[in-house]
């Protein structure tokens, strides 16, 4: 098994995390997004899109989305299990993750970023303020589900850790990185604050990875 990473790779922070709540230990091949290696063209073969994450297990192409690669690893290694049983809370749970990696993380990524300073020739100040935005946007509405919503518990479905805590871990480290006050939204900082306690989490982190400065 192979994973295509880089330390700043939120979506590839995802992976990594069930990687780990699952046991398994990939070879990790660094794609260095700050250096544009993901528009290399041998990336390109790997993953025409030229994101991370990207997953190759055994033979055939790789995987390739961090939602897609999670239910993957959950799916043929299914202890612990990163869904509820119950639909209407696999739904919930799929909603949540959404919030994150359909709704958000795409709107801050590096490709998204530097078009917006090469062909709207927007300052550092003003792409830094984008991101912010689009991070805030999806706090809130996690915040409005977590805080209201009966199913939230220790972690965002009851006690079981699921793929909308790993999505939510990874808002929350991108809000640090981009320094957003989590004040607002203290629900999710609490989820936040008992996933970091779990050693998958903390080892997963971003700033635990090979080549992370000592702080971003």
């Amino acid at each position: 098994m192979k994973l295509f990473s880089f330390w700043r790779s939120l979506a590839t922070y995802r992976v990594r995390i069930a990687l780990n709540l699952k046991g398994l230990t990939p070879e990790v091949i660094e794609v260095n997004l700050m250096q544009g290696h993901q528009r290399d063209p041998k990336f390109r073969e790997v993953n025409p899109m030229m994101a991370l994450p990207a997953l190759v297990d055994g033979d055939g192409p790789a995987m390739f989305e961090s939602l897609a690669i999670i239910e993957y690893l959950d799916e043929t290694h299914p202890n612990p299990p990163l869904l509820p049983r119950d639909p209407k809370a696999r739904a919930r749970v799929r909603g949540l993750a959404q919030i994150v990696a359909c709704d958000s993380h795409p709107l801050i990524v590096p490709r998204v970023r530097e078009y917006l300073a090469h062909e709207f020739k927007v300052d550092e100040a003003g792409v830094a303020k984008w991101a912010q935005h689009w991070h805030k946007a999806a706090l809130g509405g996690l915040e409005e589900h977590l805080s209201t919503e009966k199913d939230t518990g220790t972690y965002c479905q009851g006690e079981q850790i699921t793929i909308a805590d790993i999505c939510l871990a990874s808002q929350v480290a991108g809000a640090n990185f981009f320094k957003v006050d989590l004040a607002p939204f203290p629900t999710v900082a609490r989820i936040a604050a008992a996933c970091a306690k779990n050693d998958a989490f903390a080892r997963a982190h971003p700033l635990k990875q090979p080549g992370a400065p000592a702080a971003a």
